[in-house]
């Protein structure tokens, strides 16, 4: 077998990743050695390879579901957004600047703007992500690449790279898949169609559902009209899956006032619950965190903006952000900073988590990220921090609270431990944590001596479950993914498109590209 399918979608959150990864999980128990790729992902979610490299934590996941190491290859070009109009640019695992859109979409024979713009980058770009691409096809015996937003955004049609532009590049069949709990989904299906190229048409083999709730007979009329109007079939009509808790690929959508990360309900281990609260903090980054969290019997986890919601908190945690200083003036205006000092004098559990950390401590200087200079923070922890040039990318490993400790790094800060007790790489002050290391709570050992130490701090008959497997969780969720795939998928005909490319012939809708 040799071959290959784009995923494309409808719109953003029309289920692209969890299709790719579901694919991937059905091909891979099949005998079929696959790989994930994404040619150009926008994230705050990341993930660090063994080799270094950061890519989408998506990605990330899709590998796991495939059975296979991440690499830089699956996702060549990540963009990690800073503000409304910039994000840092990563290439082939590694930074290589801050720029805006117009500056990014740059192209050949474009004006100079300017703003940082390079004619030609979107020749350079695609010539790296197909490499990139034809570097798995001679490993793997197929690739399943997941598109980004629609394929139909005409106005980003001429530098596109990452949907039909790689579909063409790599001449790969696409199937669309739309979500159908948001209603529209016709009209979805063949909007998009009627607004591509014939030659993007051409590729465009039909068409899969996704969150459907109810009586498949009932769809299937519709069906039918959608393959009489486009000549296009449907390859499958996927269930509403709830409590899937996958990786998420974008922190900036997520609904913050009350949200509860899906998982299992199970009842507490011991005689009380604990409750974790989480800070909404703008640019939040790496939220999956505290994912190990949520899979945990009796532990409740919901995300908050308010500084009133952390009055019940056994646990809030500070994560990640891709904006320190941002996130820190945020949590001052919003009154979380001086509920976040409460809770210190109190001696009751607060953990930072990278920028969280940062901003935890007592001075930052920041000349590369906000660029705001020295700035004050909330002197929690005995920890200065300065921003450096380089980004820290790595996979550290060590002990903590007498545990096996796993993680990932991705940071400019450079924290400077002034006191405290050690803690990973960070410290420990009383009832405030704080550390670089994302994922360290995925190590069961030490996530279940942690909840401990938390529990004995906030007074709660909190008994962390001993038979806890975050990993094997995390595997029952892809095998589900797996299923929904082999059992409500045309099988046969996504094998026969992967292994053979679109159907020749396919019909031209009118009106194409403009």
């Amino acid at each position: 077998m040799s071959g290959g399918l784009l995923v494309a979608g409808t719109t953003s959150d029309a289920g692209k990743s969890v299709v790719t990864a579901g694919i991937c999980r059905w091909l891979v128990r099949r005998g079929v050695k696959v790989a994930p790729f994404k040619a150009q992902n926008m994230s705050l979610n990341s993930f660090v390879t063994r080799e270094g490299a950061e890519i989408g934590r998506a990605q990330a996941m899709q590998a796991q579901a495939a059975r296979v190491e991440p690499s830089a290859l699956m996702n060549p070009v990540l963009l990690k957004p800073g503000s409304d109009r910039s994000s840092q640019v990563v290439l082939m695992g590694k930074p290589v600047g801050e720029m805006s859109a117009r500056g990014f979409f740059g192209d050949a024979g474009a004006p100079s703007t300017g703003d940082g713009a390079q004619p030609g980058r979107r020749e350079a770009l695609l010539g790296t992500v197909t490499d990139c691409l034809d570097r798995l096809r001679g490993t793997y015996d197929a690739v399943i690449c997941e598109g980004a937003g629609s394929p139909a955004e005409i106005n980003l049609r001429r530098t596109d790279i990452v949907n039909m532009g790689i579909a063409r590049a790599a001449r790969f069949p696409v199937v669309v898949v739309g979500d159908i709990d948001r209603g529209g989904v016709f009209a979805s299906f063949f909007g998009t169609t009627a607004l591509l190229s014939a030659e993007d048409q051409a590729l465009v083999a039909g068409y899969l559902v996704n969150k459907f709730r109810g009586d498949v007979s009932l769809l299937e009329p519709g069906l039918d009209m959608l393959h009489g109007l486009t000549g296009r079939r449907t390859y499958g009509v996927l269930p509403f899956a709830h409590g899937l808790g996958i990786d998420e690929e974008d922190g900036l959508r997520i609904s913050m006032r009350g949200t509860v990360r899906e998982s299992s309900v199970a009842p507490p281990h011991g005689a009380e619950v604990l409750r974790v609260a989480v800070c909404a903090v703008p640019l939040m980054s790496n939220f999956t965190d505290v994912d190990a969290l949520a899979a945990e019997p009796g532990v409740l986890v919901r995300f908050v903006d308010r500084a009133d919601e952390l009055a019940d908190a056994d646990l809030v945690i500070v994560p990640g952000t891709r904006g320190t200083v941002r996130a820190l003036e945020w949590l001052r205006r919003r009154g979380l900073a001086d509920a976040l000092a409460r809770r210190a004098v109190e001696g009751r559990p607060v953990l930072g988590i990278c920028g969280g950390f940062q901003l935890l401590g007592e001075h930052i200087d920041d000349e590369i990220e906000s660029r705001a200079g020295a700035v004050d923070g909330l002197g929690l922890l005995p920890v200065r921090v300065r921003f450096a040039a380089a980004k820290t990318l790595g996979r550290p490993a060590g002990e903590a609270l007498g545990e096996r400790v796993e993680g990932y790094e991705i940071h400019h800060g450079v924290a400077e431990v002034l006191g405290g007790d050690a803690f990973l790489d960070g410290c420990r002050s009383g009832a405030v944590w704080g550390t670089h290391w994302h994922g360290s709570l995925e190590s069961d050992g030490f996530r279940r001596a942690f909840l401990r130490e938390v529990a004995r701090a906030a007074g709660r008959r909190f008994v962390p479950a001993p038979d806890t497997c975050f990993g094997m969780l995390r595997e029952e969720q892809l095998d589900r993914l797996g299923d929904l795939i082999e059992e409500h998928a045309d099988t046969e005909r996504l094998l026969a498109l992967i292994e053979s490319g679109a159907p020749a012939g396919l019909p031209f809708i009118p009106p194409g590209a403009p």
